[in-house]
């Protein structure tokens, strides 16, 4: 055989000899990175309930990260999952302590708004009360001239029931719904004030 001929058949040997040992590395690359994308997936997927409701922005991240990680899975990149794969683990595993950090933030910031309400708006409903024996009073007759009593006496007892409904939420722990519904029950209270001409702000006159 000459020295060319013989010179080609090494150069084929080693090229296939090459590729028989990528080919072996990327093969040996393939169950660790599936084993990685399967701790993503069920990382993000314990977490996502939470994550959704008070962090979607950044669960939103992870999840296109996965879904990266996944694309170059399916094209047999292993090498790129399992270089890549470490640094979005990490932002999936964040997901459960950042959702439960602003859970928290979240509940407080309720619970503030539901103590301060619960503090006001009894008081508003049974300032409005007052106000509306002390115009139904035939000595004041003059003074609840022009005055829709009637509406207001409808307009207090709707009220009312709204505010049973936003402490039966608070009382079951539903705080979005209690505060929701006490802020309208607020909303409520101005409005027959107004239509009461009474100063909600103002000490509560005498009857």
């Amino acid at each position: 055989m000459s020295p060319m001929l013989r010179s080609n058949r090494i150069g084929r040997l080693s090229l296939v000899f090459l590729v028989a040992v990528l080919l072996a590395a990327c093969a040996g690359q393939k169950e660790p990175a599936e084993k990685l994308l399967g701790e993503i997936h069920a990382t993000v997927t314990a977490a996502s309930t939470e994550a959704a409701k008070y962090i979607p922005d950044q669960l939103a991240s992870v999840q296109t990260q996965l879904s990266a990680l996944k694309a170059s899975f399916d094209k047999q990149d292993y090498a790129a999952v399992v270089s890549g794969a470490p640094a979005v683990l990490s932002a999936a595993q964040s997901l459960a302590t950042d959702a439960a950090a602003k859970k928290d933030e979240v509940l407080k910031a309720l619970n503030d708004r539901w103590t301060a309400l619960a503090g006001s708006v009894p008081g508003y409903l049974t300032a409005i009360q007052n106000r509306m024996d002390f115009l139904a009073k035939k000595a004041n007759k003059k003074t609840a001239a022009g005055i829709d009593l009637d509406g207001a006496k409808s307009a207090l007892s709707e009220a009312m029931a709204t505010w049973s409904k936003a402490q039966a939420a608070f009382a079951t722990g539903n705080m979005d719904e209690a505060v929701t519904t006490a802020q309208d029950v607020n909303s409520k209270a101005q409005a027959i004030a107004s239509s009461l001409k009474l100063d909600l702000s103002a000490p509560p006159a005498k009857s």
